[in-house]
């Protein structure tokens, strides 16, 4: 019966990474770097594009509600009713707006330091 060759046996021990120059090393690590900031910019891009777009929804909702309740509103009392809850709305709103601006600030920050840490080994 013939014995199967074994694939891979006369394969190097060492690893090819050990053989790559020092100046293709740099080139990779910076290729790496430049290709993940690209990646990070467009999506800060498209982040921002959907956090203006839910922004400015939530404004015309908010628009459209202030007037409809001046529409209803038929007295001073009832005026005055009608800003004191569209005041609370808009200052919920720009307290939610406040957070998610932290939060983004806090992701963008850790995205970029994690483009300056160590690449991985394959």
């Amino acid at each position: 019966m013939p014995e199967r060759s074994q694939f891979g046996a006369a394969t190097p021990t060492h690893p090819v990474a050990a053989t790559e120059t020092p100046f293709a090393t740099a080139r990779k690590n910076a290729l790496n770097f430049m290709l993940s900031a690209q990646t990070l910019m467009v999506g800060e891009v498209l982040f921002a594009a959907s956090e203006l777009f839910e922004r400015t929804r939530t404004e015309t909702h908010l628009l459209s509600e202030f007037v409809s309740k001046m529409a209803e509103s038929h007295s001073v009392r009832d005026i005055r009713t009608m800003y004191q809850e569209c005041s609370k709305h808009q200052i919920e709103f720009v307290r939610r707006d406040c957070e998610r601006l932290f939060q983004h600030g806090e992701r963008l920050l850790q995205t970029t330091s994690n483009l300056f840490a160590e690449p991985l080994r394959d």
